[in-house]
């Protein structure tokens, strides 16, 4: 659509333009994809880079946020009709189709970033072998299809995640025309590794500038999540059956559509409360506030992002391994794999206070690691 400026503030520097294509409008950045998307593409372009941002849509609506922030931003309509269900490719490739996008990419020989497994679709179009094509891997997407199905109740939902599981790891090998992957975490990469030479690690961006903990103690543990999201649902009726069911210690949970199954649960439980739907920041200051932000999860795949909202704004980070997945987070957060770990672990942060030491370390690792300045520059020599 409308080609946006960049902002005067911004540092000219060279002439580098790159295509990033987007499985979904990438504003507002509220959820776990398209927090990296939006981020990345910030970093790059308050770095000078003249950013074509081109974003599939199917419900999001334009934006004129990314269209002041970014050189070039157009929209494509994903077809989300079930006819793609029966489709040999996977249904959240073949929806993201567009002719369109591919004479708007011919226009010009600039390279071309792929946001996920989603957009690779133009891995298959010959015209375009010639350009340099990368790929941002979010997931291991056939496993995270895979525990998706496992965690849904809906024999209809359940089928169709354990069919595209089934097309994805399938699919997978279209990632050998890429010229290089861009792993979201360690274990994604290690797993990519396996199968291509061309893998490169860079941790997640994301919008924390600094480490903002406080001190001292909260009275309460926090689980925040899309609770409409099957493995977030599930990971809540798992802290309140077995965890807090005999805990005398104060939970909150917090986030989007909670479904009727857990308000139900809750009747009862009067060390429990709910919070639905808070925004940005109510969501915040029960993060800030919390003494232990708990984050559990049954998927070993991609990065929470999540995790790092907790880490750069809350106190204690109680995790199971599976949440870790490859982050290089592990020494920041509190482990524990099963419930009778968990509750040990949180009567034992319940006595303790949060300190200036364990914000220092955080600032040392996460500003080494997650820092997006750093990370955009080693993407724009891998990308120029």
């Amino acid at each position: 659509m409308k080609n946006g400026s960049l902002k005067k503030s911004m540092p000219i520097m060279s002439d580098l333009h790159v295509h990033i294509i987007s499985f979904d409008v990438p504003y507002p950045a509220n959820y776990g994809g398209v927090i990296d998307v939006f981020y990345k593409a910030k970093a790059l372009a308050e770095k000078g880079v003249k950013v074509h941002l081109h974003c599939f849509q199917y419900g999001r609506k334009p934006s004129k946020v990314l269209e002041d922030l970014f050189h070039d931003v157009r929209y494509y309509r994903r077809d989300i009709s079930k006819k793609h269900l029966f489709k040999s490719s996977p249904y959240i490739v073949s929806t993201r189709s567009s002719d369109e996008l591919v004479s708007n990419l011919l226009k010009n020989d600039y390279p071309i970033l792929m946001e996920g497994l989603h957009t690779t679709g133009l891995l298959e179009e010959t015209k375009l072998k010639d350009r340099k094509r990368l790929v941002r891997t979010h997931n291991i997407e056939h496993e995270y299809y895979q525990n998706l199905a496992k965690v849904e109740n809906d024999i209809f939902k359940k089928y169709y995640f354990y069919n595209e599981a089934v097309k994805l790891k399938r699919y997978e090998a279209i990632l050998s025309k890429a010229d290089l992957l861009l792993a979201i975490s360690k274990n994604d990469e290690n797993y990519f590794s396996e199968n291509h030479k061309n893998v490169d690690f860079i941790p997640a961006f994301h919008p924390f500038k600094e480490v903002n903990c406080k001190t001292g103690r909260g009275d309460y543990v926090l689980y925040h999540g899309n609770l409409s999201v099957g493995e977030n649902w599930n990971a809540a009726r798992f802290l309140l059956n077995n965890v807090f069911n005999d805990l005398n210690i104060p939970l909150k949970i917090a986030g989007l559509k909670p479904p009727k199954q857990l308000v139900s649960l809750l009747n009862g439980m009067e060390n429990v409360e709910l919070i639905s739907n808070p925004d940005d920041d109510t969501l915040n200051n029960l993060i800030e506030n919390a003494h232990i932000n708990v984050s559990v999860t049954a998927q070993r795949t991609g990065l929470k992002l999540k995790l790092l909202n907790t880490l750069y704004n809350g106190r204690f980070c109680l995790v199971n391994d599976k949440m870790l997945s490859g982050s290089e987070l592990d020494d920041l957060c509190i482990i524990a794999n099963n419930q009778n770990t968990l509750k040990r672990k949180i009567k034992s942060l319940f006595e303790q206070d949060f300190a200036i030491d364990n914000i220092r370390d955080r600032k040392n690792k996460l500003g080494t690691i997650y820092n997006n300045g750093n990370n955009v520059n080693r993407l724009i020599e891998l990308v120029g």
